[in-house]
């Protein structure tokens, strides 16, 4: 069973997302902030959903950190306040995909599974 992180400081983000995950087969380990997730992580398959706007170190932060550190995931960024210079940043960034709040379920589990399918390398 394929493992997705999923960051997110709203806790109804969290519920709903990760419910749909699990629906679809997916494992899904949940965390309210950056912090908390990369206090946790250990290197791994799988793939990242992350908010964009966060406290404390949000989105584009956390990228930078684990990119930085040699620890990459597959990234599929969710936001509710985007615009196509963020998206740009993201996807430049070496995000696989930037969808706003609300999205549409079928769309957020085509970004995952384009996520999971990357090959481990471009990311390690």
């Amino acid at each position: 069973m394929t493992l997705v992180y999923l960051v997110d400081d709203d806790a109804s983000v969290r519920a709903g997302v990760g419910r749909l995950l699990r629906l679809a087969g997916y494992r899904v380990e949940a965390f309210g902030s950056a912090a908390e997730f990369l206090h946790r992580y250990r290197d791994g398959a799988g793939c990242l959903i992350a908010d964009i706007r966060m406290p404390g170190i949000d989105g584009f932060d956390l990228q930078d950190r684990l990119r930085a550190a040699g620890r990459g995931l597959p990234i599929v960024f969710i936001t509710g306040h985007g615009d196509i210079p963020m998206a740009v940043r993201a996807i430049q960034g070496g995000a696989v995909d930037f969808l706003t709040k609300p999205f549409d379920q079928e769309t957020l589990l085509a970004a995952v599974e384009r996520a999971v399918a990357m090959p481990r390398d471009l990311y390690s």
